[in-house]
């Protein structure tokens, strides 16, 4: 297990010296005030400890998608661990950063409202839409994921409708009362288990001598499915996701300092990365071979094999354990997913959220579309979802590409993921059967690059022209009193 030890190495050193080199390329001003204070309003903008918002982050950002998704990603074989580490590292961890940053230095803005800044007030519209529907799929397939695992759990003797009624029920009060009521409170030990779920898991890997395959550029995909572009949108969150645009805003509005990025935003992406990379290894090395993956994963889908690792390696109980832990993780992603819809409609609108009343208008509609949605088959669900996490991605990365560009710093760490993540948004939409144009895989590339080359060029043309403009990249504060602090 060399490969799988020496990534999760690579993985942590990466914080330290990658993400050391990235917090200096922005340059935080820990002088400066954040929103937490000059925004405060006791509901969304609310000072707390680095701690908190760290493992509140960690959940916000995690859901399934660092479990369910290497699952299925294990089907690759080993070379999901590559996309996993230098994924992770050089372009989900600077996502997360650089959106996380530029929205405390924009009152806490959400990625719409910064898409319009830097990129053009038509992308505002844009931005909105993909946010918005990504929002209500991730809130939607966290809410159908959990309750499936639930159901597994208590072996079939709860319904699946009446889990799904249960978990909304606690979405619609975590998305309307004030962050430090429920968030703020308990996610902190909802991490704890997080954590400790995942370490046992890695540990039991590692103590019984498991089979992890080594480094291999083969594709050991049953179905021989190709690897570009389909793995980059089978494992997003613990390697690059879009959804996580849409999350550090909320941590943004809690943040008290901004030197506390690093630690809250690339630090918990590398955290979520070796939690990709635990339950990559263990789907690809506990079920004698990638058929055996596949057939229990066709047989009872990314859930039975969460349950089967679990007890495997820890045990009835701890196993029980190791699964609740994995439960949580989409519960406490579903509920801020709404959380953070609720807050673009808001901001977009311009509507004040300090009345109970004032959200709950908003939320209603979501709950009942997002009700709707969970009638639909989850595997298409994921698919929809994974392609709008991708174009969400990309359009984060240029709007930190941009902001880099025009304080003439070295904007190639978010603009080279974001040329990558383009060319495959296009590839897989064009190539993907289901739900795109089913074209060969051969013309999709071609497709692909011709549209990327097209993207970059317009964004430095576009940078080049806002360059020496009077476009205000940071939030004027200077008028704060930092006597209030």
């Amino acid at each position: 297990m060399i490969t799988f030890l020496l990534s999760i190495l690579l993985l942590i050193v990466g914080y330290f010296t990658y993400g050391k080199y990235v917090e200096k390329v922005f340059g935080p001003k820990n002088e400066r005030p954040t929103p937490a204070y000059v925004n405060a309003d006791g509901v969304d903008y609310v000072p707390m400890s680095t701690p908190k918002n760290s493992l509140i982050q960690l959940l916000n950002i995690a859901g399934t998608g660092p479990v369910f998704g290497p699952i299925a990603g294990a089907l690759y074989g080993p070379v999901a661990f590559i996309w996993i580490v230098i994924g992770c590292i050089f372009a989900g961890a600077v996502h997360d950063y650089l959106t996380g940053m530029i929205s405390i230095r924009n009152r806490g803005a959400h990625l719409p409202e910064l898409a319009s800044k830097f990129l053009g007030n038509f992308m505002k519209h844009v931005v909105n839409l993909f946010a918005l529907l990504l929002l209500i799929l991730v809130g939607t397939v966290f809410v159908t994921s959990p309750a499936m695992l639930i159901n597994v759990i208590l072996d079939g003797k709860v319904a699946i409708g009446i889990l799904v009624a249960i978990i909304f029920l606690y979405y619609v009060l975590a998305t309307l009362l004030p962050i430090d009521k429920i968030i703020g409170r308990f996610y902190p030990w909802f991490g704890a288990l997080l954590v400790i779920s995942a370490l046992g898991v890695g540990i039991g890997l590692v103590v019984t001598g498991a089979p992890i395959p080594e480094l291999s550029f083969t594709n050991m995909h049953p179905g021989d499915l190709p690897i570009f572009p389909l793995l980059f949108f089978t494992i997003t969150c613990g390697a690059l996701s879009g959804f996580h645009a849409t999350q550090t805003p909320i941590i943004s509005r809690t943040t008290k300092q901004e030197k506390e990025g690093r630690k809250i935003f690339y630090g918990m992406m590398i955290a979520e990365g070796i939690i990709a990379m635990i339950w990559a290894a263990a789907a690809m090395s506990l079920f004698g071979g990638y058929g055996g993956l596949n057939g229990l994963l066709a047989a009872g889908g990314p859930a039975a094999v969460v349950s089967d690792v679990s007890v495997m390696m820890l045990g009835a109980f701890g196993g029980t354990l190791a699964v609740l832990g994995v439960i949580i993780l989409p519960i406490t992603s579903g509920d801020t997913a709404f959380r953070a819809a609720r807050m673009i409609i808001a901001d977009y609108f311009k509507i004040g959220q300090a009345k109970i009343l004032s959200r709950l208008w908003i939320a209603i509609p979501l709950f009942v579309i997002s009700f709707v949605l969970t009638k639909i088959d989850f595997d298409l669900l994921w698919r929809y979802f994974s392609w709008a996490n991708g174009v969400t991605a990309m359009i984060a990365l240029w709007v930190g590409a941009m902001y880099l560009f025009l304080q003439h710093k070295n904007h190639w760490i978010s603009t080279i993921p974001a040329i990558f993540m383009t060319s495959m948004v296009f590839v897989y939409i064009l190539f993907e059967p289901t739900m795109g144009f089913g074209l060969d895989l051969t013309v999709s590339y071609i497709g692909g690059i011709m549209a990327t080359l097209i993207v970059t060029a317009s964004f430095f043309i576009s940078a080049n022209r806002k360059r020496g403009t009077e476009l205000l990249l940071d939030e004027d504060v200077s008028g704060f009193n930092r006597a209030a602090i």
